[in-house]
């Protein structure tokens, strides 16, 4: 069954008074056009075309930017230089891309909770050739702002009344609310698209009119009713936006605890919808996962953590631990309070304590930063100890230098190496010295100055102040 996706994504969304497109806004990390066209691509449609108008360079980027390889080649972007309605932008993406045949399903780009399954199954209502056009509805547990379908004794739609034109009975009695998304058998859509016109209030094109077309030139229409209501749900506003983040987040916390990861309090712990958590996994309060994380079983995250695209291994203690594009491999401690830029990786046994920055650097197998230091650009053996307050000074103003630091050796507290410096294996560098040339294997390295005592300096002192 050859699918096409066309997901409307032009729209000003004014209710969000933003500088951004609205469908840029992020759910969990992610944007919600993101959310809608892995959906789409998750349930098999061959093409997946996307109509920007508003902020059109912001979304196309976006796009560009998130998928790659096959995905890519299965998505192209149309612009509604125009935006004249919703009819009027599936003309647009049907003139552009000649799309004529085949089931079509139109989505919305703010429907980020609209399942792959669901939108599988929504095409499926008019793959057979039994139905010209579906709706997709959904009963949630407020009905109000949403139009109302009526039925006729056929079960086909006999019209799709408005809020605003509700009467009190049918507000209180049709209870089956219009999601917002449309399928269509693609060869009479296009066939008849031409025919919506824009006779009304607002002098738009509206693409719910095509029911009637379709309907008086002799097609019979259904609806495809959602189990889960949660799928048909947009967002228009901020708080609806918060309203969605919330669901999100409970599908995917109770997916995992069915899979084997404990949430201290699934209401504080936020992980995206593409990172994966091993089971017998603690999460505790306050925890974020973000974009294409990874962890592994038996690890403790949190309280207070942020990964983002960071790969954890398993039995791994991330407390109070920011990372960005990280590697933790397998039972390594981190934290509390400590900060893992990009290109850091963690071999196995590592720790990393409290107040601790490492950037683009590797950490070798059993290596300890304790606290209150800053590691950059190194390369480090295994068994290294690195002493309070030590820093690898790795930025002369214009460029960055590398550090490299032996197996075993012992770097004292408050230890500056002035990089390009080689530090061997089984050196011993003294508390408070600045390495600035190369230490040998086995060697100590000494750089301080001659302690001095002045007595009675102190009441001297004050007698001249």
């Amino acid at each position: 069954m050859d699918v096409t996706a066309i997901i409307m994504a032009a729209g000003e969304g004014t209710r969000m008074k933003s500088n951004h497109a609205k469908v840029s806004h992020k759910i969990l990390g992610k944007p919600m056009i993101c959310w809608v066209t892995d959906a789409a691509l998750a349930a098999g449609v061959n093409r997946v075309v996307v109509v920007i108008g508003s902020h059109a360079d912001e979304v196309r980027a976006l796009l560009d930017a998130t998928y790659t390889g096959d995905d890519a080649s299965r998505i192209e972007c149309v612009e509604q230089t125009e935006r004249l309605g919703t009819a009027h932008a599936v003309r647009v993406a049907l003139e552009a891309t000649g799309i004529d045949e085949g089931p079509v399903v139109v989505l919305n780009g703010d429907l980020p909770l609209i399942q792959a399954d669901t939108i599988r199954t929504f095409a499926a209502t008019v793959a057979d050739g039994s139905h010209a056009a579906a709706v997709l509805t959904m009963t949630p547990p407020d009905p109000f702002g949403y139009g109302r379908i009526e039925l006729d004794e056929s079960g086909s739609i006999a019209r799709i009344i408005e809020q605003k034109d509700c009467t009190p009975e049918q507000a209180a009695t049709l209870l089956e609310c219009n999601a917002g998304c449309y399928a269509f058998d693609g060869a009479l859509l296009a066939a008849h698209i031409g025919d919506v016109t824009n006779d009304n209030a607002q002098g738009e094109y509206y693409l719910p009119d095509m029911l009637e077309i379709l309907k008086a030139a002799g097609h019979a229409n259904t609806i495809y009713h959602c189990e889960d209501y949660r799928d048909g749900l947009g967002v228009n506003s901020r708080a609806q936006l918060a309203e969605l983040t919330a669901i999100a987040r409970d599908r995917i916390n109770a997916r995992l605890m069915a899979e084997g990861v404990t949430f201290i309090d699934p209401a504080q712990a936020w992980i995206g919808p593409d990172a994966t958590i091993g089971r017998d996994t603690v999460v505790w309060p306050q925890t974020h996962l973000i974009g294409h994380s990874t962890v592994g079983e038996d690890c403790q995250l949190g309280p207070n953590t942020r990964l983002t695209d960071t790969r954890v291994g398993d039995g791994c203690s991330l407390d109070e631990t920011v990372a960005i594009e990280a590697v933790v491999d397998n039972g390594v401690t981190c934290g509390p309070r400590c900060y893992l830029r990009p290109g850091t990786h963690l071999l196995d046994g590592a720790h990393v304590g409290t107040h601790v920055e490492i950037k683009k650097s590797t950490i070798g197998e059993g290596s300890k930063v304790p606290h209150l230091s800053y590691i950059g650009d190194t390369q480090m053996g295994a068994g290294v100890n690195i002493g309070a307050g030590s820093i690898t000074c790795n930025y002369d103003g214009k460029s960055k230098h590398a550090t490299t630091i032996g197996d075993r050796t012992f770097i004292g507290s408050d230890t500056m190496m002035v990089a390009p410096v080689n530090i061997g294996s089984d050196a011993i560098t003294g508390a408070g010295g600045t390495i600035t040339k190369d230490v040998p294997d086995g060697a100590l390295a000494l750089e301080r100055c001659e302690q001095r005592i002045i007595e009675g300096y102190t009441e001297r002192r004050r007698a001249r102040l």
